[in-house]
Formats: C-alpha cells, structure tokens, sequence
C-alpha cells in the first residue's frame, strides 16, 4: 500500500534541519574563518584539511551570504554574525578592481590572480551585502548592495560592457544571466527591498519563458542565438539539466510571493518535468551533467558525470512543485533524488558532501572545496526545503 506523501513531510523537514546545522553548516564552520587575513578558507577535502589557501570570490560572497541569512531566519548567534563580517569585510577590501569589477580568484590575503567575462562575483556579493545589512542594520552595506545591483543591471544590459567571450560571428546569449538575476533581485527585494526588483524580475521571466523554454520539444536550452533560436553546434544544442532546473524553482519561488500564480506555476513546471525528462539517469540514478538537444553525443567528456548541485537544485524543485500543486508525481521524483543525493554524495563520517561522482555512483574525488564548490548549494538547499516545510505546516 502506498504510503501518503504528506505524511512524510515532517520527516522531511526535521531531516534538512538536522542536516543543516548539525552537520553541514559545523563542517565549514568555524573551521573556514579566516581569522588573520578575513574571508574564508573553502578548498578543503574530505576530512576538512586545507587543500589551497586561495580564495574564489564568488564563493567568498556565498559564504557570507549563508551566515548572514542563517543568522536572519534560523537565530541570532554572534558567530553567525561576526563570520558574515569577516567575508563581507574581505570582500569590501581585495575583491574589487579599479574599474569597479571583482575579481574571480584571489590569494589568501587578498592579492588579484584572475577576473573573469562574467558578473557572477557580483551578483553574490549583491545578496551577502543585503543579507548582511538586514542582519548587522549596516546602512553603508545595504547601499552597496543596491548600487551594486545596479552595476550588475547595467553589465546584463550593456553589450560590450564586459569583454566578450567569443567573436561577433555567432551571437548568443545564455540563460544564466536571466536567472541568476531574477534570483539576485529575489534576495534583495526579501532582506532590504529595493523598488527595481518587482519590474526586472518580470522582465527575466518573460525572457527565460519566450526564448529559453521549448515546449515543441520539451527543453529549456541552455544558450539560444539573440532570438531565442537553437544554435545548431555543440555549445548550442548542450543541455545543463540542473542548471534549468534551478530556474525552474526560482520561478516557481516568484510564484509562491505572488500568491500561488498559477501561470509561474505552470511555467516553473514545465521547466522542470522537461529537463527532468532529459536530466534523470534511468540507469543509475541522479542528475546527468550535460545533455544534448537531439540526443547527439556531447563534446565535453564530463557529460555523464553526477555533480553535486543539480541533485540539490532538483531536491529544492520537485519538493517545491509538490508543495504548489499536490502532484504526486513530483513527491516521487523529490523521493528519488533525494534518496539517491543523500545515498551516494553525502560523507557520513565527516559530513558535508562529496562533489563529483563517476555516472555509476563511484567517487570521483574526496574533494569538498575548490574554485566551484564551497558552502551554497547544499546548505541552501537544506536550508531552503527546511524553510519551506516549516511554512507549509504552518
């Protein structure tokens, strides 16, 4: 006899909650804090042993981000807050050029190694500076964050701004931008407001919606040509599973503020059972790493590999649309990759998560820190499905 979901809920939600601050968030912290040079020590192996000493910016803001948010939403601990600091400060200091854009890499003290063609730096220092402003009541950080967004508005909508990537030959655009924006402007509109939020997530909506999101053929791509065609080479027609199905909850999160709008619903699902189609291993289990449009064979050679966060981006999504709709469907497919993640990633002797995993469920390596990986993903999405239960029991 089959069990009823919502039953099970509350199992749930106490086992994100667990996992969260018991496990998780005590593997990287307070270990990670930087205490001579500010910042944060994130390239760790399995055991929590330091790897390297550098810093990968973006991850400096999304560990900021993390204490902040658990300090406003979980409680009130100093060390929660003064760890939010030391990230905040570091950024503040060595993470921007004098052009105005950050850096990607950094050394331990703060030195330049690398920027990047992309403002993805910014974008997560946009939410650690708002998520910190609510928390410490820093006006001077809250217009940073603000000014900051701005910059980032005008990096999305400026071509030649940043330096482009690729020659004019072959005009695309990603659908990264559009969504992690939305998700940028999300955050800030729920710590510190700002009145720019409501009109521009909208605006990346729509265009996640008319040229990302194929229902002829079931698929979100991953990069289209400026209007919204399929671009008929490798880099065009690869699929990012996971990545689409972040987008999908983002935008079924903009439903939920919008009173269950049943349109964003419908949309935020349709993204996800297309690239869950596409993305779920019938085989083995879990999230592949890239697809092709067609079917055709991929070009990169990690294609069939199990990374870390489309498990945690898809555990968010299919428990976000069973709570909006009561599909059961989507209480299945939360089951299964809950199960699967928490099965073959999570190090049960000292905890956290492994990275990268062989397509058969083999690890890759001990690895639980570098330039990508870092405390957001998984946190979050503990985090966030803990949050969210706890409002559907309410």
């Amino acid at each position: 006899m089959e069990t009823d979901y919502t039953s099970t809920l509350p199992y749930y939600k106490d086992f994100y909650k667990k996992q969260l601050l018991q496990d998780t968030v005590p593997f990287w912290f307070p270990r990670s804090i930087d205490e001579e040079h500010g910042g944060y020590l994130l390239m760790r192996d399995a055991d929590g042993s330091l790897l390297d000493d550098d810093k990968a910016v973006w991850i400096q803001g999304r560990a900021a981000w993390l204490l902040a948010t658990l300090y406003n939403t979980v409680e009130q601990k100093p060390e929660w807050l003064e760890g939010a600091r030391k990230g905040i400060e570091f950024l503040r200091r060595h993470c921007f050029d004098e052009d105005g854009q950050m850096f990607f890499h950094v050394t331990r003290d703060g030195k330049p190694i690398r920027k990047r063609r992309y403002f993805f730096s910014e974008t997560f220092a946009v939410i650690a500076f708002a998520a910190y402003a609510k928390a410490s009541g820093d006006e001077e950080v809250a217009g940073e964050a603000r000014r900051l967004f701005g910059k980032c508005i005008e990096y999305a909508t400026t071509p030649g701004l940043l330096p482009p990537k690729f020659t004019g030959t072959r005009p695309a655009k990603g659908i990264g931008v559009p969504m992690i924006m939305m998700n940028t402007a999300q955050q800030l509109r729920e710590t510190i407001g700002d009145d720019r939020c409501d009109e521009w997530i909208a605006k990346w909506i729509a265009e996640i919606e008319r040229d990302f999101v194929k229902d002829d053929i079931r698929c979100v791509m991953e990069q289209v040509s400026p209007d919204g065609s399929i671009i008929d080479h490798f880099d065009g027609r690869t699929l990012n599973p996971g990545h689409a199905i972040e987008g999908a909850w983002f935008i079924l999160h903009e439903a939920r503020y919008r009173h269950n709008d049943p349109k964003l619903i419908d949309l935020g699902c349709r993204m996800l059972d297309y690239m869950w189609e596409r993305g779920w291993d019938k085989k083995y289990g879990g999230i592949l790493y890239f697809r092709d449009v067609y079917g055709k064979p991929v070009q990169e050679y990690w294609h069939d590999m199990k990374f870390w966060w489309p498990q945690n981006e898809t555990i968010i999504a299919t428990l976000l649309a069973y709570l909006m709709t009561g599909n059961q469907k989507y209480a299945d497919w939360h089951k299964q990759v809950h199960d699967y993640a928490y099965g073959h990633f999570h190090d049960k002797e000292n905890g956290e998560w492994f990275g990268y995993l062989h397509r058969d469920g083999r690890l890759s390596s001990t690895i639980k820190g570098n330039l990508f990986k870092g405390p957001f993903h998984l946190p979050r999405q503990e985090w966030y499905c803990w949050q969210a239960l706890e409002d559907h029991s309410a």
